[in-house]
C-alpha cells in the first residue's frame, strides 16, 4: 500500500540524510505506480491518487483561497493527470509533474477572478504550522509594534488586498515558495521557466508587498 507523499518542501530548504533517502525512495515507488497505471492499471493510479489527495487539494486551497474552487482545481488535476499520464517521461518527480497542472490549473482560477482569503496573514507551511505572512515582511524598524494582533482584521484585510495586486504569476510563485516550501529551482520547473526566472518573479513580488504594506508598519 502507497503511503502519503511527504510534503516537497521543508522549513529551512534543506533535507536530512533520511529526508532524502525517504525522498529517493517515494520517487522510485512513485515511478513503479506510473509504470503499471501506464500499462492500464487502474489500481496503480488511485494508489497515486491516495499518496497526493491532500497535498493536491492543499496546494489549490492555499492559492485559491476558496474551498469549493480548491475542490474542484484538486478533481479536475486527477482527471488531466489520468488523462495525460501516458505522456509521463520520467525526466521529472511525479509531484513536480502533478504540481505542475495543479499549478497551471489555479492560474487560470486566478486569471478569471480575484481570489479571497478569510484569514491571509496565517497560512500553513510546509510542516502544516502556521506561519505568520508579516513576520516574511523585513520590518526595518528598530522597534516594532508589540500591539499588531489587535489590529489583525484590518491587517488581513490589507494583505489580501496586497495580494490581489500581484500578477497572477507574481502570487503563484510566492505561495509555492512560502506556502509550500519549495524550492525555486521546483518552481520554475513547475511553471516552465528557469530557477533565475523565479527568483526575479518572487523579488518582483515580495517588493510590491513589503511596499503595499509599508503603511502598516508606520
Amino acid at each position: 500500500m502507497a503511503k502519503a507523499a511527504t510534503q516537497p518542501g521543508t522549513r529551512n530548504g534543506k533535507l536530512t540524510q533520511a529526508q532524502m533517502e525517504a525522498r529517493a525512495q517515494q520517487r522510485i515507488e512513485d515511478d513503479e505506480l506510473i509504470r503499471e497505471a501506464q500499462k492500464g492499471q487502474r489500481e496503480a493510479f488511485d494508489a497515486l491518487v491516495r499518496r497526493y489527495d491532500q497535498s493536491v487539494l492543499r496546494l489549490a486551497l492555499h492559492m485559491l483561497g476558496n474551498e469549493q474552487d480548491a475542490q474542484d482545481v484538486h478533481q479536475e488535476a486527477f482527471i488531466k493527470a489520468y488523462r495525460h499520464l501516458g505522456n509521463f517521461r520520467f525526466e521529472c518527480s511525479f509531484y513536480t509533474w502533478l504540481y505542475r497542472i495543479v499549478t497551471n490549473l489555479c492560474l487560470d482560477q486566478l486569471r478569471r477572478r480575484k481570489s479571497r482569503r478569510e484569514d491571509p496573514a496565517t497560512v500553513l507551511d510546509a510542516s502544516g504550522d502556521e506561519m505568520d505572512l508579516m513576520a516574511n515582511i523585513t520590518d526595518d524598524r528598530a522597534m516594532a509594534n508589540p500591539g499588531r494582533e489587535l489590529d489583525r482584521k484590518v491587517m488581513s484585510e490589507r494583505i489580501a488586498e496586497a495580494l490581489d495586486k500581484l500578477t497572477p504569476r507574481e502570487r503563484t510563485v510566492f505561495e509555492l515558495k512560502h506556502y509550500q516550501g519549495l524550492k525555486l529551482r521546483t518552481i520554475g520547473e513547475m511553471l516552465s521557466t528557469t530557477e533565475e526566472t523565479a527568483k526575479n518573479t518572487l523579488f518582483r513580488a515580495t517588493r510590491k508587498l513589503r511596499a503595499n504594506l509599508a503603511e502598516l508598519r508606520a
